[in-house]
């Protein structure tokens, strides 16, 4: 199989610190990237969960908002139809 080169922008410091690492384990960048598609093509997925760890302001405002509700539900109108909601939002 045909070998190709590509390049990929890296922060510097990201760039080190994987390379002592992978040299670490035995291999170098190339290899770890090669063993990376090869999964990523096998499994047609990332082989790695990717997540928001740490929610944004406008999330954890809202979840403090939900917790609120929760908390003291009769601080919070509730409604039986869309109807009733907006007679109330424009009364």
């Amino acid at each position: 199989m045909a070998k190709v080169s590509t390049n990929i922008n890296l922060d510097a410091d990201l760039k080190r610190s994987a390379q002592l690492l992978l040299k670490d384990l035995g291999m170098d960048l190339t290899t770890a990237v090669t063993i990376f598609l090869r999964q990523t093509v096998r499994d047609q997925a990332i082989p790695f969960q990717i997540s928001r760890d740490t929610p944004n302001a406008q999330t954890l405002a809202a979840l403090h908002e939900y917790e609120e509700m929760k908390a003291h539900p009769e601080k919070y109108p509730c409604y039986n139809s869309f109807e009733e909601a907006m007679k109330d939002v424009f009364a």
